[in-house]
């Protein structure tokens, strides 16, 4: 039952910095492709460059996030190699990256969609769900792999005699 508990504890944690990355990723990217200052929306420094503003929203997101799931939603893992989970964590997000820009792109340039609601569901809604569910299961899989402390503690006592 504690895994369970632990389970959706994690989920709910990833789910929470993942929505904060969700407004840090289409808040930047709207500021760049829709907002030309002022209270309306026009064409922004980035309009003409949309793939360009979505890598920029993304990376941005991306830093806020590592530090979510570093410190709160794997912060029961151990951290073997700092160099090793940085280097992952941006591989990861670099497959991510291209699964959103692919949506954004087929829906500029295929279905000539350009519009900030076209944007924002091909790239935002449809693109970042994609992104979100690989990079949960890349993140466990792949980037905080280091055991947790209830795991080092059933490993003792299991070694030791009874």
């Amino acid at each position: 039952m504690s895994k369970v508990v632990a389970g959706l504890r994690q989920g709910a944690a990833f789910l929470v910095v993942g929505a904060i990355g969700f407004v840090v990723d289409a808040g930047t990217y709207n500021l760049l492709v829709f907002w030309g200052g002022g209270f309306s929306l026009s064409e922004g420094v980035l309009y003409h460059s949309p793939l360009v503003a979505k890598i920029i929203a993304i990376v941005v997101a991306t830093v806020v996030t590592y530090f979510g799931n570093k410190w709160w939603t794997y912060s029961h893992r151990k951290s073997g190699s700092p160099v090793r989970e940085y280097l992952l964590y941006a591989i990861v997000n670099v497959v991510a990256i291209l699964l959103q820009l692919g949506c954004l792109g087929f829906s500029r340039y295929v279905l000539d969609l350009s519009s900030p609601l076209a944007d924002n569901i091909s790239a935002t809604v449809i693109g970042q769900t994609m992104a979100v569910v690989f990079r949960y299961w890349a993140y466990s899989k792949f980037v905080f792999t280091g055991s947790s402390a209830s795991d080092e503690q059933h490993a003792r006592s299991a070694a030791t005699p009874h």
